[in-house]
């Protein structure tokens, strides 16, 4: 049986940009018609950013939202973990970007990266942190600007992404049994290419002489992903908890990684209901990292996750890791 690692969710808050893009609008830009850019994707609109938003204000701005709703002051924060998919600059490491903006000095600040899934991974990291007893209130921060990095020859990633950041302060559990039940994550080696911005690293720097503008875009073979992803999945899931390619056994609801409507059609072939399955891909598209906390602080502000329930939180990224973590609120 696994020991449960306590774990209490303090608050959570969202900072979205101000420009709402409808899918007529980026169709347009992929010279697509809007009605099967739609059915293809499930997105509706999505925000991107504009004027002088970037992913570092909207990310302090949630982190102050949910420190407040904590009932914190910043300097209580032992901890800051950047969980973000799209960086702020490679050097320094953005979290540290992060505390500069609230006037955090003094705290452990870092980043735990696992593209789409680097929350899941930055919950799971918090907890080890606060049952060893080296942190008691930890800010996990996701801030994503995908736009910026959109290849609109790209349609079926262009019209995916969208702009956005969310913010959780953890603690300890509040009682037994309260905190992350079961957690795992594996990675298929083989889709390492099927999602990916070549250039900017060392492998492909912008002075490399093969270099190309669209290598320092996104590049998504959706296909491909979802393919390896329903050929892994539901053996992956088993091994998360017995039952869960057939259904739901204990869960509550579930929290998923909003990557594409064929992705959560997936869900749908494992049984899993959608009226129990948290949704925020029709409206904000796919925020990368973000889109997961900023699913769960719908999910939370909406009532219909609160505390007691076990909720699931699943989902891809790019590699191609699989994640899943369940978690009793």
């Amino acid at each position: 049986m696994n020991q449960v690692l306590g774990l209490r969710i303090l608050s959570t808050a969202q900072a979205l940009p101000a420009r709402i893009v409808s899918t007529a609008e980026a169709a347009a830009l992929c010279g697509m018609p809007p009605e099967i850019a739609v059915k293809r994707t499930g997105v509706h609109e999505r925000r991107w950013l504009s004027g002088s938003e970037t992913a570092l204000t909207l990310g302090a701005q949630a982190a102050r939202e949910a420190v407040a709703a904590a009932g914190l002051e910043v300097a209580q924060i032992d901890t800051l973990l950047n969980a973000s998919g799209s960086q702020l600059q490679p050097i320094p490491d953005g979290a540290a970007l992060f505390a500069r903006e609230l006037g955090l000095r003094g705290a452990a600040t870092y980043s735990i990266h696992g593209t789409c899934l680097s929350f899941l991974l930055a919950l799971n990291h918090a907890a080890l942190l606060i049952g060893a007893g080296q942190a008691k209130h930890v800010l996990i921060v996701s801030s994503e600007a995908g736009s910026p990095g959109l290849n609109f020859a790209q349609p079926e990633s262009a019209l995916l992404i969208g702009d956005g950041a969310a913010a959780v302060v953890v603690g300890p559990a509040a009682r037994d049994g309260q905190g992350i039940h079961a957690m795992r994550v594996a990675t298929y080696p083989e889709g390492a290419d099927h999602t990916r911005i070549r250039g900017g690293g060392s492998l492909l720097s912008p002075r490399h002489p093969d270099a190309v503008p669209t290598d320092f875009t996104f590049d998504m073979h959706g296909l491909s992903v979802l393919r390896l992803a329903s050929q892994v999945v539901p053996d992956f899931l088993e091994t998360l908890r017995p039952g869960l390619s057939t259904g739901l056994p204990g869960i509550d609801r579930v929290v998923p990684h909003q990557a594409s409507a064929a992705g959560l059609d997936l869900m749908r072939r494992y049984g899993w209901p959608a009226e129990q399955t948290e949704v925020t891909l029709t409206h904000l598209g796919n925020v990368i990292a973000a889109s997961l906390p900023l699913t769960l602080h719908q999910a939370l502000t909406t009532g219909r996750a609160g505390e007691g329930d076990t909720l699931m939180f699943a989902g891809t990224g790019a590699g191609l890791i699989a994640g899943g973590m369940i978690l009793q609120m």
